[in-house]
């Protein structure tokens, strides 16, 4: 039975449900978890950057197995690795683990992540040419932002009262056994249609040869390298808005141990990640090149990262959070569609892994600093210095619109 394109599309907004959902159980504590497990400020935000150099490391050779061996072989190897280094995690806090073990263990969680990044985009975009999908690009990722933000929104409140009245290693397991779930209904239902394997040339030859093509069809290309030369400081003080935002509206609630509210913290960032989604499918409307949104997405939300680092009041930071969460979630569906309008099917998920592989490097970076810069001072601070971060990335999409690239023009 022929596939069609609305069925794909119903597979990977069901793999996105599942995906969020199981990740998104520690996203309202694992701070908080980290901090509970004796860590620091500073040791904290550490392992969450040992996370990203995991990701660093490993995202261009996992995108490689998803183009050699097939976008469905590197779901499911992410499922299984993302399960176990979950455990891990959970073994590390429950014996007050020494600071090297969370290093590796973060790591191994960044590997589980680097099987989804490129390989599930690559799917989809590929499934859908495949079947001859014929419309653009960002009602789909719109879509998959809103399915993803109800599912964070469900898992993250879930989490954080699940860690109220039980402990906080208790959503670690719930995770794990989502994850059970979501290796199960990829293995059933994800085919890998339009794809070409790779002629068996041997494993370091063909690895060599997709790695070369996929940097003369990424980073050579200028219109693609500018946008992914950008992708460190939104992406690296992303990691630090989100992850600092429990401990800091806890602080600024006034009640170290009301898990719930850091759960709830991470469900409205979620809810704002929902109507992003569907605001991004209506901004063709009003724009009429995909840079300009990207460009303001970045003034706006530098300008509200230092006025939430100025604020004191609780509900003030909630609010201007949300707002911050909306700008970034309404840009990303159009970043999206922009990057695959430039990529070859061949080298997708390689060239996808690599732009995720730059915005995890800004989060080894700039998330110790962040963290530091919160010991040091305050965390209302270490959000300003995010702000100037942030702001870096506006010259680097300026080049990219100086390009005129065809994807840039909504519409193409």
């Amino acid at each position: 039975m022929k596939q069609k394109p609305e069925n794909i599309q119903k597979i990977y907004l069901f793999l996105t449900l599942l995906n969020t959902l199981a990740a998104s159980f520690i996203w309202g504590v694992n701070t908080l978890f980290l901090l509970d497990a004796g860590l620091n400020n500073l040791e904290a935000f550490a392992a969450n950057a040992f996370f990203t150099v995991g990701q660093v490391i490993f995202e261009v050779p996992t995108g490689i197995v998803a183009d050699m061996w097939g976008r469905r072989m590197s779901y499911l190897l992410g499922t299984i690795t993302l399960s176990i280094s979950t455990l891990l995690y959970l073994w590390a806090w429950q014996v007050h683990a020494p600071f090297w073990a969370w290093a590796v263990t973060s790591i191994l969680l960044g590997l589980g992540f680097t099987f989804f990044s490129g390989a599930t985009e690559a799917w989809l975009v590929d499934a859908l040419a495949a079947t001859g999908y014929k419309g653009q690009l960002e009602p789909v990722f719109a879509k998959a932002q809103i399915v993803g933000g109800i599912a964070m929104l469900s898992g993250s409140v879930a989490g954080g009262y699940i860690a109220q009245v039980t402990n906080l290693g208790v959503p670690y397991i719930f995770r794990a056994v989502m994850l059970g779930i979501n290796f199960l209904v990829a293995f059933l239902f994800m085919k890998d249609l339009g794809f070409v394997k790779k002629p068996n040339n041997g494993i370091l030859r063909n690895t060599k040869q997709i790695f070369n093509t996929s940097i003369d069809n990424g980073l050579r290309k200028p219109a693609i390298r500018w946008v992914m030369l950008a992708a460190p400081f939104a992406t690296g003080v992303s990691f630090y808005v989100f992850y600092a935002s429990q401990p800091y509206l806890l602080q600024l609630y006034g009640n170290q141990h009301a898990y719930g509210i850091a759960g709830l913290a991470a469900a409205i960032v979620a809810g704002a990640q929902i109507i992003g989604g569907m605001v991004a499918v209506h901004l063709k409307k009003f724009f009429q090149r995909r840079t300009t949104i990207l460009l303001g997405g970045v003034v706006i939300n530098t300008i509200l990262l230092i006025i939430i680092g100025l604020s004191n009041n609780f509900w003030i930071a909630l609010i201007l959070l949300v707002v911050w969460g909306l700008t970034f979630a309404a840009a990303s569906p159009v970043r999206q569609a922009y990057l695959n309008g430039l990529i070859p099917s061949s080298e997708r998920a390689t060239v996808l892994s690599f732009d995720s592989l730059l915005g995890s490097s800004g989060g080894v970076v700039i998330q110790p600093i962040l963290g530091r810069a919160a010991d040091m001072w305050s965390y209302g601070t270490s959000y300003i210095v995010g702000g100037v971060f942030s702001i870096l990335a506006f010259p680097f999409l300026l080049r990219a619109r100086r390009e005129n690239p065809p994807s840039d023009t909504i519409g193409k």
